[in-house]
């Protein structure tokens, strides 16, 4: 992907303690090589976030705003990390919810990995949608009936999903490729009027 491609855009990460480390810098890091400004979204009570290799702890990182202050109007596109523990806790922020929902609505791109899908579940936002995820959450995307497929990464209208660390790569291609493709579009429609 081109750099600049994402020029302008501004890209929300939402996470809390406990992220999946790997799933939070490796895409931040395609996001900003395509010259995106991610900014880091957290509870309200948080000024850094604890991430893991997998069961241990990682680096702390700096948040940039928090629920309280972060504005879905203000992001392009939001990236949901994965981590059992992250995941576990922001699903029941209604914050976050409230977030991803307006996100959702306003018809903005959002990729997820792992164990991110958890927040869509508890933001009613699965129903009729297909996605993948970790395994061990495909109960919870089907019985809130949405449809799981295990694959690499699955596209459905503006979301991106994928399983894993070991599919970021494919993941971070396709993220942009979605995030790239609303852009344009917007552009198209700022043009035509």
């Amino acid at each position: 992907m081109p750099e600049n491609t994402l020029q302008d855009q501004r890209i929300a990460i939402l996470v809390t303690d406990g992220f999946e480390q790997s799933e939070l810098v490796e895409p931040r890091k395609a996001l900003d090589q395509a010259g995106a400004k991610t900014v880091l979204v957290a509870p309200a009570h948080k000024k850094t976030v604890q991430g893991m290799n997998h069961g241990d702890k990682a680096d702390q990182f700096q948040v940039d705003q928090t629920l309280d202050e972060a504005r879905p109007e203000e992001f392009d596109a939001v990236l949901l990390p994965g981590g059992v523990h992250n995941a576990e806790h922001l699903r029941v922020e209604k914050k976050a919810q409230e977030f991803v929902r307006k996100m959702d609505r306003d018809g903005k791109p959002i990729a997820v990995i792992c164990h991110g899908p958890w927040l869509l579940v508890s933001a009613g936002l699965t129903r009729g949608r297909t996605l993948t995820s970790y395994h061990t959450i495909q109960d919870d995307i089907r019985n809130s009936g949405g449809k799981w497929e295990d694959r690499e990464t699955v596209r459905d209208r503006n979301w991106i999903s994928s399983r894993q660390p070991a599919d970021i790569p494919a993941f971070n291609r396709e993220m942009l490729a979605l995030f790239s493709e609303r852009k344009a579009r917007r552009k198209s429609v700022s043009l035509a009027s």
